[in-house]
């Protein structure tokens, strides 16, 4: 599954697939209908950022990366577009970043409550989509939702970070792969003046706060950063 070749292993192994979903955050302006190939398409994001680090530092690999981020997305809209966006192209690896939408939506538009993804249903939507991609692949990376944001009495952080928590806790009971997404963004934060530095809106963040949620990725992919090919 990993490769060994000139010092610390990689997870994702030589020729293999590795695809990226979530929201607006995952999109960050990638091509259609399917962002791979030419021409710069996996948008301006943490994807593209991991991407460029993959291919360049492990070279001799040619692991192929597809974003498939869809802005505005919740957990429901993965569920919709989960066979063909996730299981007909066949992936290898899956990582899975949502659940700020679920949230937001809470927030921003009160009182329509139909667009309002609870924990109970974003628990079991999002352990559903894992359970039955798992078999499928040869692993998934079950990321945070991240809020930009330190203040803790914050009520939409909080809720946010209640998500992120349901995410460990599919992770640890499926036995995939979590990555604290949330936990590198407030290491970030606590070096910061204010949280506008990284995310004016306190979701949609600049590029040093894209590299913040490509280093916890890569991280969980055990990537060296030293590697020497």
């Amino acid at each position: 599954m990993a490769s060994k070749v000139y010092g610390k292993s990689v997870k994702i192994g030589k020729g293999e697939k590795l695809l990226m979903i979530g929201d607006s955050v995952t999109d960050a302006g990638r091509t259609r209908p399917v962002s791979e190939g030419l021409f710069n398409p996996h948008g301006a994001g943490y994807p593209n950022i991991v991407y460029g680090m993959i291919t360049s530092v492990y070279t001799d690999l040619m692991i192929r990366v597809v974003n498939m981020g869809n802005s505005g997305d919740t957990v429901r809209n993965l569920k919709e577009r989960w066979q063909t966006d996730v299981i007909d192209l066949k992936p290898d690896w899956v990582s899975i970043m949502i659940g700020v939408n679920d949230v937001w939506r809470q927030f921003d538009v009160q009182s329509m409550p139909e667009l309002h993804v609870l924990p109970d249903e974003y628990r079991k939507t999002l352990s559903e989509l894992v359970g039955r991609t798992r078999p499928l692949v040869k692993g998934i990376f079950l990321m945070t939702p991240v809020y930009w944001e330190t203040n803790l009495k914050d009520a939409m952080g909080a809720r946010v970070r209640e998500y992120g928590a349901i995410c460990r806790e599919i992770a640890e009971a499926q036995g995939i792969f979590f990555v604290d997404a949330q936990s590198y963004a407030d290491r970030m934060l606590a070096g910061c003046a204010h949280s506008s530095f990284v995310a004016w809106d306190r979701v949609h963040p600049n590029i040093p706060g894209h590299h913040c949620i490509a280093h916890a990725l890569l991280d969980a992919m055990d990537f060296d950063y030293n590697r020497q090919g």
